[in-house]
């Protein structure tokens, strides 16, 4: 009876052993979850900045991007945006050195939507000039809160991608091309639950198309239709007459030649007719018959005597 009892204590034993693993390793799990959600958080620093609104660099909320570039280009950016956020872009440029400057340079900062429409900055300096001393040069743009419609001639921002500029608008000659680096950081606030009802919503975001080649790959994958989907789209014959055939097939292009030519020569006959002037059938002018001569007696004959 003992023996059956340690037998049973023992087995309850590792019962209690094995429920409680799962609870340890699960109590043990909280420790490492929020490293990795960390570490899942952590967005790369961009390195890339393109030269156009086709070759905008791509950041996302909360990315910076750090990049050495050269003065009095473009330089553009592209970051996505939701109705209700209000993104803010802050932009800091190391100036090169000042021995190698010659004046101020005067940098400006600008967000344009997907349609290309310069957005307007609600707060911050969106032009900064630096004196030929200064290191840097920080300039920010706060956009309007982006708005879930609006009508089609109002400029308001809406929901899609929206580009960044930064441009030196004023430098001097002689500094165009030294180095600079320029440090981009996006941060939105807001979302969708402090977006302000409207009353409408819009169909689709504006994201244009930024690879040029997507559009042709995706058209070059196309299936092929089959045999039977052609024809049951093909659509059903005409009804025919019997001037079909006449107006149809490989003698069409005979047919109106003859015709044209035939009306063409009618024409030129016609009008030669109208207009020319018969020959021997001129028209003259009326001129008034001339008057009838008098008759006139012979001359008288001298006379002779008959002595003589």
């Amino acid at each position: 009876m003992r023996t059956f009892r340690t037998a049973a204590a023992a087995a309850a034993a590792f019962t209690g052993l094995l429920l409680l693993a799962p609870t340890t390793a699960s109590a043990a799990s909280p420790s490492a979850s929020p490293s990795a959600s960390a570490s899942g958080t952590a967005k790369p620093v961009v390195d890339s900045v393109g030269t156009s609104f086709l070759t905008a660099t791509t950041l996302a909320s909360g990315q910076d991007a750090d990049v050495p570039v050269s003065t009095g280009d473009y330089l553009y950016w592209a970051f996505p945006a939701a109705e209700g956020q209000t993104p803010t872009v802050q932009v800091k440029v190391t100036l090169p050195d000042a021995a190698d400057r010659h004046g101020p340079q005067t940098w400006t900062v600008e967000l344009f939507d997907g349609l290309r429409r310069r957005q307007s900055c609600t707060a911050g300096p969106q032009n900064g000039t630096a004196e030929q001393s200064a290191a840097t040069v920080e300039l920010s743009c706060t956009l309007r809160q982006i708005r879930s419609w609006a009508e089609p001639w109002s400029g308001d921002p809406l929901p899609g991608t929206y580009y960044v500029r930064l441009s030196s608008t004023d430098i001097p000659q002689t500094d165009l091309g030294l180095a600079s680096t320029v440090h981009v950081h996006v941060a939105t606030k807001g979302g969708a639950d402090d977006a302000q009802p409207e009353g409408g919503s819009l169909k689709a975001p504006l994201v244009p198309p930024v690879n040029a080649g997507a559009t042709a790959a995706a058209a070059a994958q196309t299936p092929v239709p089959s045999a039977s989907a052609t024809y049951a789209a093909a659509p059903a014959e005409e009804e025919g007459h019997w001037y079909s055939d006449l107006f149809s097939g490989w003698n069409t292009r005979w047919w109106w030649t003859v015709s044209g030519g035939v009306l063409a020569a009618l024409a030129g006959v016609l009008g030669y007719t109208l207009t020319r002037h018969p020959r021997g059938h001129r028209h003259q002018p009326h001129r008034p018959a001339p008057a009838p001569v008098p008759h006139q007696a012979p001359p008288a004959q001298p006379r002779q005597d008959s002595w003589q």
